[in-house]
């Protein structure tokens, strides 16, 4: 099954089944690690910028996705 029709079905669903998509995809990026190529962007995109505040948001989102949510001591 594609993407596009996951979306489709997900489209169809009732508010509540909507949520818990939502609730699902939200524990799924805190927690994953992210693929070199996005961390590599992340990087770039915190390197080109003049922004304290975005800076630290990128760093945080860098280290996040590097390690993935779960602790890892």
């Amino acid at each position: 099954m594609s993407s596009a029709a996951i979306i489709d079905e997900i489209l169809h669903l009732p508010p509540a089944g909507q949520a818990e998509v939502i609730q699902f995809a939200l524990r799924l990026a805190r927690e994953r690690a992210l693929a070199p190529d996005e961390l590599a962007r992340l990087a770039q995109r915190m390197v080109d910028s003049d922004d304290l505040a975005e800076v630290e948001k990128l760093k945080s989102a860098i280290m996040s996705g590097f390690y993935g949510g779960a602790a890892h001591a």
